[in-house]
């Protein structure tokens, strides 16, 4: 296991156990990792979004350390319950701006690559979402595995590691949930 990989675990562990002085050096060792992962939600967001890199960073970090459940298995863990976080700030913000409107229009989205979040495709980000709340009712797991494919960017190595399946597991229901959630986005 690489320093770094042991470092971001010890620190996981100490905020986890209540260490209030581990949440900046938390902070300080996820940063740039956080800031890659933000800037793929923002690299296709419109130029004069009002949300900047910075302020995901920000405000999905708050969010992280102040959850109750703080069960970071381990960096793959956390940068996955991360991006999820990021993926929440990003909807809530399409939410409270009015974009929530399809008018009954199909919303096609790639699940092969990093979600596009242009004006245009702020629906397309609330379609997934939505999509994604019914795949938790049907198959949590497979809900799990596209968050952290998806928007965590995970392999299917960490993915596996983070839900303690193996990777041909994780390689099926990633599959098996995409073609779920293509027929979902059809409709």
């Amino acid at each position: 296991m690489k320093e770094e990989t042991r470092n971001v675990t010890r620190l996981l562990l100490a905020v986890r156990n209540g260490d209030r002085t581990a949440e900046e050096r938390l902070y300080e060792a996820v940063y740039d990792e956080l800031h890659r992962i933000a800037a793929r939600y923002m690299r296709r967001e419109r130029p004069d979004h009002t949300l900047q890199v910075t302020a995901l960073i920000n405000q999905a970090y708050v969010d992280l350390v102040d959850q109750r459940d703080k069960d970071w298995q381990n960096r793959a863990h956390f940068y996955g319950v991360a991006a999820n976080v990021m993926r929440r700030v990003l909807v809530d913000h399409a939410r409270t701006h009015g974009t929530a409107k399809r008018g009954g229009r199909d919303q096609k989205v790639s699940l092969d690559h990093a979600v596009p979040l242009g004006e245009e495709q702020s629906d397309e980000l609330l379609a997934l979402d939505e999509a994604l709340g019914r795949l938790e009712q049907v198959d949590p797991r497979q809900s799990k595995i596209v968050e952290l494919r998806f928007f965590g960017g995970l392999t299917e190595e960490e993915t596996a590691q983070v839900l303690g399946v193996s990777s041909r597991t994780v390689k099926r229901d990633w599959r098996l949930a995409r073609a779920w959630l293509y027929g979902e986005l059809k409709k």
